[in-house]
C-alpha cells in the first residue's frame, strides 16, 4: 500500500481572493521522482493543463521545467493575481501507484475552511474538476457536512456554481462561490468532447479544441 502524501502546503498570499481547489498532484510528486519538464510546484506536472491555460490567458511566458526559476515565476504570478492554491487531500492510501482520484483510499481532508477563515479577502474557490468521486467537490462537499454546511446551487450548467456561508474569526458571515471547472487533465478530454457547447463551436469551427475549450471556460473565473 503506497502512502500518498500532498509534498506541497498551501500556498496561499494575504490578498488571496481566490483559491484553486484540487486534490493531489501525481506520485511521483511525493517521491521526488520528478522529470526534467516537471515544475516542483502545486500542478507543476508536465502532463498538466493549468499553467498552460493560465499561461495563454495572462501571457505569462512560463518555462516547463525543474528550476527554481519556474517555481518562482508561478509564484509571483499567484501572489500578483491574489490567487491561491489549497488542494483538499492532505494524504491519502492507493494500491496502484498512479495519479486517479478514485484510486484514493483512508483520505485525509484538509482544513479548507480554516484557511478560508484565517484569509478573509477569500470569496471564491476554484475547483479543477467536479463532483464525481474522490474529486475536490466531492470531498469539500464532505468536508462541509462535517461543518454542519452544504453548498448552496446557483447554476448547474458547467461549470457548476454554488454558494455556502461562512463565519471568520469576528463572527462575520461570508459568503463563498464555488467554481467546478473543467478539469485540467487529459483524462477529462472525453468528457468535453461530449458536451454541447463543445460539440457547437467545433462544428462552426474544426481547429477549436479541448484546450481551447479550457481556456474559453477559465478565462471568465480567473
Amino acid at each position: 500500500m503506497f502512502i500518498h502524501k500532498h509534498p506541497y502546503k498551501p500556498f496561499i498570499p494575504k490578498q488571496a481572493t481566490k483559491l484553486i481547489v484540487g486534490t493531489l498532484p501525481p506520485p511521483r510528486f511525493s517521491t521526488g521522482n520528478l522529470k526534467p519538464d516537471d515544475v516542483d510546484f502545486c500542478y507543476g506536472s508536465r502532463d498538466g493543463q493549468l499553467w498552460r491555460i493560465l499561461d495563454q490567458l495572462f501571457d505569462l511566458n512560463l518555462v516547463y521545467e525543474n528550476t527554481k526559476y519556474a517555481i518562482d515565476q508561478r509564484k509571483n504570478f499567484l501572489k500578483s493575481h491574489g490567487i491561491g492554491i489549497c488542494d483538499m487531500v492532505e494524504s491519502a492510501l492507493r494500491d496502484k501507484v498512479d495519479a486517479s482520484d478514485i484510486g484514493m483510499q483512508d483520505v485525509v481532508l484538509r482544513d479548507l475552511l480554516g484557511y478560508i477563515k484565517v484569509h478573509p479577502k477569500i470569496d471564491t474557490l476554484l475547483f479543477t474538476g467536479g463532483n464525481s468521486k474522490n474529486g475536490p467537490e466531492y470531498f469539500f462537499r464532505k468536508h462541509l457536512k462535517l461543518n454542519g454546511l452544504k453548498l448552496t446551487p446557483v447554476s448547474q450548467e458547467v461549470p457548476r456554481i454554488h454558494i455556502f456561508d461562512i463565519k471568520d474569526k469576528k463572527n462575520m458571515t461570508r459568503t463563498i462561490r464555488t467554481v467546478s471547472l473543467t478539469a485540467p487533465s487529459g483524462s477529462a478530454n472525453r468528457a468535453v468532447g461530449s458536451m454541447p457547447l463543445y460539440k457547437q463551436i467545433k462544428q462552426r469551427n474544426p481547429s477549436f479544441t479541448t484546450f481551447d475549450f479550457r481556456v474559453m471556460q477559465y478565462r471568465e473565473f480567473f
